[in-house]
């Protein structure tokens, strides 16, 4: 296109973090197709309302859902909007000499979008207009253009520009999820690891195996995965580059081998390893294989994630009594403990502004999705299932994906940062874990 946690209940189930998160995976019920569903479970009552008119076309669009539809599925989805049905439309504007703001007024809307698509040859051009219909002017007026075949990617990239033009900040529709599924068939298990769009449209299989694969974590450039595999027969770590179907192993220690992240600058990853006798964090220099220990105490380190800044990262470790969340400042500094509001808190996933951390949150027998500001030290249960595992926050810091239960489902959910409104992505059959989101990636 172009454009003008596993859930462990003590102390010693973290020594067999991904052990036990085999166990979980095996439990769920079988079968896995690659591509997920849409299924809409939760509305904000504070959406903004927005009218995505049906855009006018020119030429043959190619089948499938249209690109207004889309940008319309995206923006619900985010938990701010609320896009108004086409059928209570009172008129079906192109452009911006063609809208009156007083219907729109009438119906409640807030802003509309209007576009025109065009076909010449194997391209599709997009021309668009955003108005404020209170203010009644133009707030956003562009093109993008795209193959015939890359027309989702074209809807993506108009909704994230209609979402920075209203919210301020940049949207994430236009980046990828990359999850775990699991197919059993005669008592043989089939592990899928996948990439998708955040609708999860377009998935694609990027590595299949009988052993189980865990933690996905993309690199700051978005076109590499590290992952834990059990292809061996015990945990490794692998790098996998997704154009050429690549694959180096680069941690292949004795003991656990686990809970890859990548660094800031795209050349280092935090692991754990157990290679000395006990779970603690690492630093691997990717080109030289050189490893730094970065924590060293009797209790279990492990779950490592920089935070913001870069220089120093969260990591989860049972020094306490059982499993909680700590910050280190940077590579040398004292740990600091940051939750204390359970007896369970792990699997720490901070945003990307230094405000809040998010993580697995163990009450009442239940796991949720929780998140602490790191200013006010206020914590905040986000999620109402009582299942969930494994969140990824969104790159804009907008949204917040994690793995639960649905019934008998395992499936994929997603919400508002502030723990409103929700979709859930289930497999089309059986189950879907370990989800990752994509940076932006310009």
């Amino acid at each position: 296109m172009t454009n003008r946690s596993t859930k462990g209940t003590t102390p010693t189930g973290m020594v067999m973090t991904w052990l036990l998160m085999l166990a979980v995976m095996i439990g769920s019920s079988p079968a896995a197709h690659a591509e997920l569903l849409i299924r809409i479970t939760e509305g904000a009552d504070s959406a903004i309302p927005v009218a995505v008119v049906p855009f006018a076309e020119s030429g043959t669009m190619p089948s499938g859902d249209k690109i207004s539809s889309i940008v319309r599925d995206d923006l619900t989805m985010s938990g701010e909007f609320k896009p108004l049905a086409p059928e209570k439309m009172l008129s079906l504007p192109s452009k911006g000499d063609e809208v009156y703001f007083r219907d729109w007024r009438l119906l409640g809307q807030r802003y509309v979008l209007v576009g025109q698509l065009t076909r010449t040859g194997d391209k599709i051009e997009a021309r668009y207009e955003l108005y404020d219909v209170n203010r009644e002017e133009r707030i956003l007026g562009a093109t993008a253009s795209s193959s015939v075949n890359s027309t989702r990617s074209l809807a993506h990239h108009i909704s994230d520009k209609v979402y920075e033009a209203i919210t301020g900040v940049p949207g994430a529709f236009s980046t990828k999820l990359a999850y775990v599924t699991l197919q059993r068939s005669g008592g043989k298990a089939l592990y899928r690891l996948q990439v998708s769009d955040v609708d999860g449209k377009r998935a694609k299989v990027r590595l299949e195996s009988d052993e189980p694969i865990l933690s996905p974590a993309w690199s700051p450039d978005g076109k590499r995965l590290a992952y834990v595999s059990f292809e061996t027969g015990k945990p490794a770590i692998y790098i996998h580059e997704l154009s050429s179907g690549n694959r180096t192993r680069i941690a292949d220690f004795r003991g656990l081998n686990s809970a890859p992240a990548w660094g800031p600058d795209g050349r280092s990853l935090l692991m754990t390893l157990s290679k000395d006798g006990n779970a603690e964090v690492y630093k691997m220099d990717i080109q030289s294989r050189s490893l730094k220990r970065l924590t060293n105490h009797w209790s279990i380190d492990t779950e490592p994630t920089w935070d913001h800044t870069g220089e120093g990262f969260f990591f989860t470790s049972d020094r306490s009594g059982g499993p909680q969340i700590y910050h280190k400042s940077s590579e040398s500094a004292e740990p600091r403990r940051i939750t204390f509001g359970s007896r369970y808190n792990a699997r720490p996933r901070p945003d990307n502004d230094g405000k809040y951390v998010y993580y697995v949150h163990q009450r009442d027998k239940a796991f949720h999705i929780a998140r602490t500001n790191l200013q006010t030290e206020e914590e905040t249960i986000l999620t109402r299932t009582e299942s969930d595992e494994s969140p990824s926050v969104s790159p804009n810091g907008r949204m917040l994906i994690y793995a639960t239960k649905q019934g008998s489902d395992s499936v994929l959910t997603v919400i508002a940062a502030d723990g409103g409104a929700a979709y859930s992505l289930p497999a089309s059959e059986g189950d879907v874990r370990e989800p990752a989101w994509s940076p932006i990636v310009k």
